[in-house]
């Protein structure tokens, strides 16, 4: 079993207005404030105009920041994008990137991920990159190979244990009320702790973080696999006693 500490995150995607925002992100902070020493980190990644407000209402809590996305670029004529130095300036620490969500509406590619992660390590963020293959490349035997690729192609030079978080999603389980088995998870996370030798300094201590459906019924079994050092989950975080639950089944 790794040692590292877990990193529960909320991704928020696109849901939530301001005084929602706020309640969940204020009944988090208060109850980590409360807790005393947990076993987790616990990280939370609002839409970007919720960040401003959302991050005032943590500032004196261990609960994270995280932006959803970021440009490669940090200044300039790109219109609708957000530079890594919007999100630092917003009080960000981690950022999502190459999410399946936006690789598969935005067509992002390896590439893409990497440049973005480049820009994120620029201005101190840790950028949390995500790989994971779709049902039909596991069906067809493929799955290993695919998140192989995402991983040379979008993890940039430079990258260490403190820069860079891995998240596997497999996308046949993403909002489908799917669930990969821990032996599934197991072996996967084995594989991606393995490529991460050479690629990334100080392999063993990346954090690899589980994201397919993650609920407080199956956190405990999926925190307990070895390599699991975490999960990224989408619409359980969005309910505090939920996400609390995720973050305390660890252990």
């Amino acid at each position: 079993m790794t040692a590292n500490r877990k990193l529960i995150a909320g991704n928020w995607k696109m849901n939530g207005l301001k005084a929602d925002a706020l309640d969940l992100a204020s009944d988090l902070a208060g109850r980590l404030k409360g807790a005393g020493p947990v076993a987790f980190d616990m990280l939370v990644c609002p839409p970007f105009p919720l960040l401003f407000p959302v991050g005032e209402a943590i500032a004196d809590s261990p609960l994270a920041l995280g932006g959803q996305d970021c440009a490669p670029k940090t200044s300039g004529a790109h219109t609708g994008d957000v530079a890594p130095t919007m999100l630092k300036d917003a009080g960000c620490r981690f950022v999502i990137l190459g999410h399946s969500e936006r690789r598969a509406d935005h067509g992002e590619t390896d590439a893409v991920v990497n440049a973005k992660a480049v820009a994120a390590h620029k201005e101190g963020l840790v950028a949390i990159v995500c790989v994971g293959e779709t049902e039909a490349q596991r069906d067809a035997g493929q799955a290993n190979a695919v998140v192989s690729g995402q991983l040379a192609g979008s993890i940039p030079a430079g990258a260490t244990a403190d820069n860079t978080v891995i998240a596997y999603e497999p996308v046949w389980a993403i909002g489908t009320g799917k669930t990969a088995t821990p032996d599934d998870v197991k072996a996967m996370h084995a594989h991606i702790r393995t490529e991460l030798d050479g690629k990334i300094a100080g392999a063993a201590k990346v954090r690899i973080l589980y994201g397919g459906s993650v609920k407080p019924g199956n956190a405990a079994e999926l925190m307990a696999v070895e390599n699991v050092d975490g999960a990224l989950v989408g619409g359980a975080s969005l309910k505090a006693d939920d996400f609390w639950a995720i973050g305390t089944a660890c252990r």
